[in-house]
């Protein structure tokens, strides 16, 4: 039924355009508030979070929470151009032996039509092996013939869209050495991406995007103590109503005193996000919604058509969910 109602809108579209922009232009729209509290969702773009960095910074808001749900921690997610690196130096402090010795990483890629992920290995700075990686996970191996001793880290670097047009992610779990050393990426790796105007290095000791997007603002520079991540449980559906549930639970312990709240969202997601947030909250507080626009989002292809049709969707939706707030 669903389905059938957005084909018909899609089709509709050419003559309904100026309303779809209407639409459009009401679920987008910003209304800020004079608020200490900025509140970030953790599943944004990174190029989204730079703008709440620079939007912290120019109002001098006293703190940042970061919301978001828990995610799974078995594969690390690499969907940026960047390197994956694989701190091993404590590891292999010890061991003397110059070799030969197995180094495997356990990976894989999610396919999409003719698209590849595509990884370079590297030793410490030196290219010793690439791959094209496959749907199913294996282990891409290599053998080193140096002391293991000598390797202060081991980086994956991500090149994508070889062969295709879109974007591929690349999934890592662990790297072995010799089928006796595991050194998964959780806790043990960083994430190091170089951006136009900053480099940033992400540790990933987080379980949660709103635990991802808190280390990326720390990265930039916002001190540790002025970043607050508040984390839901982890869900497919109602996922804002979650999050906002997690950061109404802060709020009852806090003892900040709060002033008012912004909240950043992205694109026709916002209206939705701010309806959220202030049944939530019970409109005890002044709340702003701060919109990005969805062209800063490069991991989604959806036209605008349909994502205001899903968000009109979605809208109509938590209208009901949120009656019992």
């Amino acid at each position: 039924m669903v389905f059938i109602f957005i084909s018909v809108l899609s089709l509709g579209y050419l003559f309904l355009n100026p309303a779809f922009n209407y639409l459009s232009g009401y679920l987008s729209k910003s209304e800020q508030v004079k608020a200490n509290i900025l509140v970030v969702e953790g599943w944004l773009p990174i190029d989204v979070i730079e703008i709440a960095y620079d939007e912290f910074l120019k109002n001098e808001y006293e703190y940042i929470v970061t919301t978001g749900l828990k995610i799974s921690t078995e594969y690390y997610e690499l969907s940026s151009k960047g390197f994956l690196i694989f701190h091993s130096k404590n590891r292999f402090s010890q061991i003397v032996d110059k070799g030969p010795h197995s180094i495997e990483i356990y990976a894989f890629s999610k396919p999409s039509m003719d698209n590849h992920a595509y990884f370079k290995l590297f030793m410490n700075d030196s290219l010793v092996a690439d791959f094209y990686p496959e749907e199913r996970t294996k282990k891409y191996r290599i053998s080193w013939n140096g002391s293991l001793n000598k390797i202060d880290s081991i980086m994956v670097f991500l090149r994508n869209d070889k062969g295709g047009i879109g974007d591929q992610n690349l999934y890592v779990k662990e790297i072995t050495i010799d089928n006796r050393i595991t050194i998964p990426y959780l806790n043990n790796s960083e994430f190091d991406i170089t951006k136009p105007q900053r480099k940033l290095r992400i540790i990933n000791n987080y379980i949660s995007n709103a635990g991802l997007a808190r280390n990326i603002l720390m990265s930039m520079g916002i001190d540790s103590t002025q970043i607050i991540a508040t984390s839901g449980e982890r869900v497919k559906i109602n996922r804002t109503l979650t999050s906002a549930l997690a950061f109404g639970e802060w709020i009852k312990t806090t003892n900040i005193n709060i002033k008012g709240i912004n909240v950043i969202s992205m694109g026709t997601h916002a209206r939705r996000t701010w309806m959220t947030y202030n049944k939530v909250l019970n409109e005890k507080y002044k709340i702003g919604i701060i919109s990005i626009p969805d062209s800063l989002d490069n991991h989604r292809e959806e036209s605008k058509v349909l994502k205001t049709v899903r968000e009109t969707l979605g809208i109509i939706y938590y209208w009901f969910i949120l009656i019992p707030y």
